[in-house]
């Protein structure tokens, strides 16, 4: 069955053999210009980074470095939000693997929205497209995972009044109705050339593209209202909206989904994003101390070959995977990154102190998470919603009626 996955990302693979980005893979030094290019999106400019201060007082890092840097629509969706129409936030996980801090960073910028516009958020655990997909013996596997997942997502600290979380194969009566909807106007001829879908591919997973599009229009069926909906997300799951949600919108009467796309976390090894194929090179929610210490330690540099040489030149930061994890998650003040920055290529700062100076601070971060983590557990109920009538009550509810 993983073949199955294999054959999509080929058939999906840019014009450039150097990368590949897909829904299903990401693999390569990623050319993010030739992607706004070649999904047609927009990049966040100055003026919608103005906008955004002037409703939330601030900017982002995630914004300022532009981790965030390409959208569809953003600039219509705060228009009407200033014109006091609030919208929903909608974002998801395939639950294959555990969580590592790549996954973390658009969960972390989804908080961030959250708190500052008081937006509900929809979040949707696709274990039914992991299962089709192969990447997953079971259901019940893929399941095991979303709810293994969930504990990252809750150690994060979303309101869990204004957040719905949803797993495919238990929400699947509340969806199934809005996803032949929208099936209705999705042809076999547009999915090949959306996705790279072959005769040789499961009905599974021809289908599926139209339960993922179904949650940008999920809360205006329940609340029998059109609500606008803006899709945080890194930029391989593009093809969902911009082929099938975006397409039969208009159609159904909808708003089409506004999306703002994030970039992938490098792994630390020589290029590429961070993936749980390649587990030596990525940090787990879930990694003991002493092997978060033992991967950073190892991990890839910018540096020169002898001290002596790195000393004369610098080292070279922009293709360093741990400056690149200061630049994500490990530094929020601008110019202590900087001072990193300048100390890294003017070498006074040697990459040995470097990767110990990040290790301590992952590690620190790690086992905050993990106690979060922990807690979570008994919270679960809270977040996840049940497929009743009306399909936005929360089990905790449910049980205490």
């Amino acid at each position: 069955m993983e073949v199955v996955a294999d054959e999509f990302a080929s058939s999906q693979a840019t014009n450039d053999q150097d990368y590949v980005v897909t829904p299903w893979q990401v693999k390569g030094n990623v050319d993010y210009d030739k992607l706004v290019e070649q999904f047609g999106t927009s990049r966040i400019t100055d003026e919608l980074l103005h906008k955004f201060k002037k409703i939330t007082g601030e900017i982002h890092p995630y914004l300022k470095r532009k981790i965030f840097y390409s959208h569809r629509d953003l600039d219509w969706i705060l228009n009407r939000y200033e014109a006091g129409e609030e919208f929903f936030l909608y974002t998801g996980r395939g639950p294959s693997e555990n969580v590592h801090l790549g996954h973390l960073i658009p969960w972390i910028f989804t908080k961030y929205l959250q708190d500052k516009f008081g937006a509900e958020l929809y979040f949707q655990f696709t274990d039914d497209e992991k299962f089709l997909l192969g990447t997953k013996p079971s259901i019940d596997s893929a399941k095991k995972s979303a709810y293994d997942n969930l504990l990252d997502l809750i150690a994060l600290g979303f309101d869990p009044k204004k957040t719905f979380v949803f797993i495919d194969t238990e929400y699947m009566e509340t969806m199934y109705p809005i996803a032949a909807r929208i099936a209705k106007h999705i042809t076999l001829s547009m999915e090949k050339s959306i996705f790279g879908f072959e005769n040789s591919t499961n009905v599974g997973m021809i289908f599926f593209p139209t339960i993922e599009a179904a949650t940008c229009f999920l809360p205006s069926v329940l609340k029998g209202k059109n609500i606008p909906c803006l899709i945080p997300a890194a930029i391989d799951q593009d093809p969902y909206w911009r082929g099938i949600a975006r397409e039969v919108a208009p159609k159904l009467g909808f708003y089409k989904p506004a999306q703002i796309h994030c970039k992938f976390m490098p792994g630390l090894g020589q290029g590429g994003k961070m993936s749980a194929s390649q587990p030596e090179t990525a940090i787990f929610t879930t990694d003991s101390p002493n092997v978060v210490e033992k991967k950073v330690l190892s991990s890839f540099t910018g540096g020169r070959a002898t001290v002596e040489e790195q000393r004369k030149l610098g080292a070279q930061a922009d293709i360093c995977p741990v400056y690149h994890y200061y630049y994500y998650l490990f530094e929020e003040n601008d110019k202590e990154l900087e001072r990193i920055y300048n100390d890294c290529t003017s070498g006074t700062l040697l990459c040995g102190d470097c990767k110990a100076m990040l290790a301590e601070r992952v590690k620190e971060y790690v086992i905050k998470h993990q106690e979060k983590r922990e807690k979570a557990r008994e919270i679960v109920d809270e977040f996840i919603v049940a497929d009743v009538r009306g399909g936005l009550k929360k089990r905790s509810t449910i049980s205490r009626g």
